[in-house]
């Protein structure tokens, strides 16, 4: 179709869904095949492996890997339930396939931001926990610091852009990640970065200071001591030591926050062990699916304290529930 050569590979032209949504810009053709690809994926990657994984009882049960992953969050196989999609409005609609028993709702509870919680605790900024502590939107303040205006004046756009960035930074993430992921140029990318560390001075003391102890004691930990060894953090190879640092500055987070909503997760079956009225069905990441009777819908304040009050912060944690017939109803 003659269109433009954006990326080669080994063995020719590279199309990727990277290289298809440039290519989307000259001709409708490249978004037609992303959709294809994502509509194919959906069919042999749930609708059509789900119904083997039912059992005698007429659900579906995944099974929980807790040594799996490397920052300690548990994975989900058999089937994995941790990855339906949650991002495309279409993704989003696959979870309708899952229903509450009848006279049963299921509930949401998801740790709002638990992450950029943890990194201001971690980091003790002053612009970050004074953030959290009042309430106010933190994309929005990261786009008004970064951008040099008042808040009043950040566009939909402009808060998009710091939400990556706010995200972003706490994966180690480059100029160069950060160009591809907004579309930007590297020195344009590599100015949005700046200003933010200009602006969340104590996240860029405790990266520096994080990397610093990961390279003397080849090793990061989370708030409650997990170790998690990085044997390549002094490597004189560029792209194994950049990969550590990443490494290094992540792991404190997503480790930290995968100990909290484990530690939730026990003071909750404390509370209710095998009840027959309040039962979790599942842990995503950051957040917990139950399936609770409709006549003890009382409990959903319950359970959120707890998962509120799991462990004190220097900000507040906050969880947010959604509840419906189904797990789509659930989360929106």
């Amino acid at each position: 179709m003659k269109l433009p050569v954006v990326k080669k590979t080994k063995t020719g032209i590279s199309t990727d869904n990277e290289t298809l949504r440039k290519l989307s810009k000259f001709h409708p053709l490249p978004s037609l095949i992303i959709d294809y690809r994502e509509y194919t994926k959906f069919k042999t990657s749930y609708l059509d492996s789900f119904p083997s994984f039912i059992a005698s009882d007429n659900r579906i049960h995944t099974t929980y890997n807790q040594i799996n992953v490397d920052t300690g969050r548990l994975s989900s196989n058999n089937p994995n339930l941790q990855n339906i999609p949650a991002r495309s409005e279409e993704g989003k609609r696959l979870r309708k396939i899952f229903v509450a028993s009848p006279n049963y709702k299921l509930v949401s509870f998801d740790y709002s931001q638990i992450e950029l919680r943890i990194m201001a605790h971690m980091s003790k900024d002053k612009n970050l926990t004074e953030a959290f502590n009042t309430g106010l939107d933190i994309h929005k303040q990261t786009a008004a610091l970064i951008f040099g205006i008042e808040e009043s004046l950040v566009t939909s756009d402009m808060r998009r852009k710091a939400k990556v960035i706010n995200f972003g930074i706490m994966y180690g993430m480059s100029p160069y990640g950060l160009s591809k992921e907004l579309n930007i140029s590297l020195n344009e990318a590599k100015l949005f970065i700046d200003n933010y560390f200009k602006n969340y001075i104590g996240v860029k003391q405790w990266i520096d200071d994080t990397i610093k102890l990961a390279e003397e004691n080849k090793y990061v930990k989370t708030l409650k001591g997990r170790r998690r060894y990085i044997p390549t953090i002094n490597s004189k190879n560029k792209n194994e030591f950049e990969f550590a640092k990443r490494i290094a500055i992540n792991t404190p987070i997503q480790g930290s926050a995968a100990e909290l909503i484990k530690m939730a997760m026990i003071d909750i079956y404390k509370k209710y062990g095998d009840s027959k009225y309040v039962k979790m069905l599942l842990q995503i990441h950051d957040e917990l699916i139950f399936e609770i009777k409709e006549t003890h819908t009382k409990e959903i304040d319950v359970i959120k304290n707890i998962m509120e009050n799991t462990i004190h912060l220097d900000v507040p944690l906050i969880v947010t529930v959604g509840s419906g017939e189904s797990w789509f109803e659930a989360s929106k």
